[in-house]
């Protein structure tokens, strides 16, 4: 994988339109002052509005199937090539993480 590096700055989405929230575990490694994301990191999705039928199903969390094969910060970093996917309370997968925007300074793969 190779693109611009996912920061905590950067913009993640749902499917739906839900935000993803990261909580970095290293925050040592830093692009322009702002946490390199990793696949170890935690992750919440908010304002996912996802119904099957007439039963709610959110996503919740985020679940990264491939990230940076030759950059790792403790884990392998992110970048806007990763794949991720969003992942309901039962951990059914939703659709894949929608990436607007990552590190434009920094290039991982």
């Amino acid at each position: 994988m190779a693109g611009a590096t996912l920061t905590l700055t950067s913009t993640m989405q749902c499917p739906h339109g839900g935000v993803v929230q990261m909580i970095p575990t290293n925050t040592r490694a830093t692009s322009q002052g702002s946490p390199i994301l990793t696949s170890a990191d935690s992750s919440a999705i908010v304002g996912c509005a996802f119904v099957i039928g007439v039963v709610p199903s959110p996503c919740i969390r985020v679940q990264w199937v491939v990230g940076d094969v030759q950059v790792q910060a403790g884990a392998a970093t992110l970048s806007v090539s990763s794949v991720g996917l969003c992942l309901n309370a039962l951990g059914a997968p939703q659709g894949p993480v929608v990436i607007a925007a990552g590190s434009p300074n920094l290039s991982t793969r």
